[in-house]
């Protein structure tokens, strides 16, 4: 009788976890693909790519410059004292240094203001898609780049559809 009980408890147990992995909804969704449908992102990589072009713009007209006064500093090199060269080369050495620390914060320039527009566009297709996984009864919602095989339900056009894209 005690086994009886205690293959009927284990009987349950076991039902009772099937019961509750078969109310388990999963899904997936490319949210890369998801975020480069949405309009707010080809905005964002209009202006990105502008401030990118303004920079390089900038940096261009820099480095020409330096390239003019480094030709103007070899060419008068034979005709000046060693002390006007040593003073010439640092100057040189300074511009370089200089050009290439605006490079740098032109990129992290740049950088900060993609994720600084990109937030906003994320927290977009986060709600969406809880939003409908909500709807639909899903409990997990996984990224398909990441999966091996995604055979379950993708939720890409149900948030392309509440969203309002194509």
């Amino acid at each position: 009788m005690k086994h009886f009980k205690t293959l009927l408890l284990i009987a349950i147990v076991t039902l009772g976890f099937n019961t509750l992995q078969a109310q388990t909804k999963i899904a997936h969704i490319s949210t890369d693909l998801l975020i480069s449908l949405m309009p707010e992102t080809k905005a964002l990589n209009a202006e990105i790519e502008k401030l990118s072009k303004t920079y390089e713009t900038e940096l261009k007209a820099e480095e020409t410059k330096l390239e003019a006064k480094l030709k103007k500093y070899d060419a008068e090199a034979s005709s000046q004292t060693d002390e006007v060269n040593q003073q010439r080369s640092v100057e040189v050495q300074k511009d370089q240094q200089n050009l290439y620390q605006a490079s740098q914060v032109a990129r992290e320039d740049i950088t900060n203001r993609r994720n600084e527009i990109l937030k906003p566009i994320l927290e977009k297709a986060k709600k969406a898609i809880e939003e409908v996984a909500t709807a639909q009864g899903f409990t997990y919602v996984l990224e398909s780049s990441t999966l091996i095989v995604a055979n379950g339900t993708d939720l890409l056009p149900a948030v392309k559809t509440k969203l309002g894209l194509k």
